[in-house]
């Protein structure tokens, strides 16, 4: 009985929360771990599949960088990186839109399955996303884009007619060739333009921690002038910095709020958008825009970092 009255209690902390984000869109990237642990694929679909049910739009925009070096080695090439983004020539672009497309229709596969109507598309489609050729300090590193447009028309067509639209980062250049584009790019960009209620990276991290090796620094909430400032005073490095930044572009971009969360925890979009003490890195306009719940917590972590800030100088 009491493990019962527990789900009832749940249930009820997430009613003012599905009231609240009802008939609103919502993107999720889905990349990291939780694509290749075929148990957190399932709570990853799952969850996106409760989303739709109690009302909100959710679309979905998934990478799938390890399977594609898995391939191109396998054509007995090294995958090759610059900061951090994958030299595309000819044949590691026909390999990468291979395996998102394979990745694609597997996940609207899964979705189906659940009884939620999925359909699976890449950027191509429709135009959906125009992208210029991304170059790195100059030096051309082949297909890769870099998103210049987003096109909503499709989007939106497959929303208003109750399906989950699931969008592999593929996007078409001024000379129509294909393009490959980091997914967390092209989600921030995909919210920003269909004005996401929330946008959602899942990482292989519980969120935005003051110490990186440190999980109990773990900063639960972060207005943008904060998290410009852990920018600019060296606290974030790594893979984390352009993750950081692609949330700082979408709030200032329009999304109301921007999560961070650790895609390798069972359910984690359930806990984060539906309980109050939620599990990763919220990313925020500015104090206006906390939850009822949250001031007090805010306040006290704000006079945590405080102090901090006094140490480090």
């Amino acid at each position: 009985m009491h493990e019962v009255l527990i789900k009832a209690e749940t249930l009820i902390e997430a009613l003012p929360y599905i009231r609240d984000f009802n008939n609103k869109k919502v993107v999720v990237k889905y990349g990291g771990s939780a694509m290749l642990d075929e148990k957190l694929q399932q709570s990853v679909i799952k969850d996106v599949a409760l989303l739709k049910l109690v009302g909100m739009k959710p679309i979905i925009v998934h990478g799938g960088g390890k399977e594609i070096s898995k391939w191109v080695k396998l054509m007995g090439k090294e995958p090759e990186f610059v900061e951090g983004l994958r030299v595309t020539d000819d044949d590691t672009m026909e390999v990468a839109e291979m395996v998102l497309n394979k990745v694609n229709k597997h996940l609207v596969q899964m979705m189906e399955k659940l009884g939620v109507r999925a359909a699976g598309i890449s950027g191509k489609d429709g135009g959906t996303i125009h992208c210029d050729k991304k170059m790195v300090n100059g030096r051309d590193i082949g297909y890769v884009g870099d998103v210049k447009e987003v096109n909503c028309e499709l989007i939106d067509t497959l929303l208003e007619n109750d399906f989950v639209p699931i969008i592999a980062p593929i996007g078409l250049g001024d000379d129509f060739k294909s393009y490959n584009i980091n997914a967390d790019d092209a989600a921030c960009a995909i919210a920003k333009s269909i004005k996401a209620e929330k946008l959602a990276f899942m990482t292989d991290i519980e969120g935005v921690c003051r110490d990186a090796g440190d999980p109990s620094t773990l900063m639960s909430v972060l207005t943008l002038d904060e998290a410009n400032k852990l920018i600019e005073d060296g606290f974030i490095g790594g893979g984390m910095l352009p993750k950081l930044r692609n949330c700082i572009d979408a709030v200032e971009g329009g999304v109301s709020r921007v999560h961070i969360l650790d895609g390798r925890r069972d359910h984690c979009l359930l806990l984060e958008f539906y309980t109050k003490k939620g599990i990763g890195t919220a990313i925020i306009n500015n104090e206006e825009n906390l939850y009822a719940h949250e001031t007090e917590q805010y306040d006290r972590i704000s006079e945590v970092r405080r102090d901090d800030e006094k140490q480090h100088r």
